[in-house]
């Protein structure tokens, strides 16, 4: 059996010391190769990030714009819709200034009381309630004092005139009530 041969019978050529030399150089490149590869990946990582960054930052300005925009045309549309309501309002007392010179009292008395009465209308379909004030206790959250007077006739802190009436639209106060207010000695 001489084709077959012993550990120590086999040399290994110049040649095969040089593909395993090769193959070392090669694994070190590799290696540093897979040192290089993290980093890599962190940059890529950092990118898409910051990329995805940049679009949510861009879609919340978008969003915030929007509904900027939606609400602006809210307030518009309301405001629209309440003066709508004034116009008849408003037609009613330039015909009451287009009366002829010296007519009737009366005849204008019934036109301001019919405008009046429009107006009360008006304030009441849009939720708007005035404020009682006259026989309440002061209080500062919905009267304003403009003037306080000694009475016998009135509790100290009683509400005894309104000089300018307030008025609230649900829980929110629009316009205090200017008021009288009693005070005893």
């Amino acid at each position: 059996m001489a084709d077959q041969l012993d550990d120590d019978d086999v040399q290994e050529s110049p040649a095969a010391t040089d593909t395993v030399d090769a193959a070392g150089a090669a694994s070190a490149e590799a290696s540093a190769a897979k040192d290089k590869s993290p980093l890599d990946a962190l940059r890529r990582e950092k990118d898409a990030l910051q990329d995805r960054l940049l679009r949510t930052a861009a879609e919340f300005d978008n969003y915030r714009k929007r509904v900027d925009r939606d609400r602006r045309d809210q307030a518009d549309a309301a405001v629209a819709d309440a003066l709508e309501d004034l116009f008849p309002i408003m037609d009613n007392l330039e015909r009451a200034l287009q009366a002829p010179p010296g007519a009737d009292a009366d005849a204008y008395r019934k036109g301001v009381e019919l405008i009046h009465r429009q107006m009360a209308d008006l304030l009441r379909k849009r939720g708007v309630k005035a404020i009682e004030a006259v026989g309440a206790d002061f209080d500062p959250n919905y009267h304003q004092a403009v003037v306080q007077e000694v009475s016998a006739d009135h509790r100290d802190g009683e509400v005894m005139e309104e000089l300018r009436r307030g008025y609230m639209l649900g829980d929110r106060l629009l316009r205090p009530a200017m008021v009288k207010v009693a005070r005893r000695e």
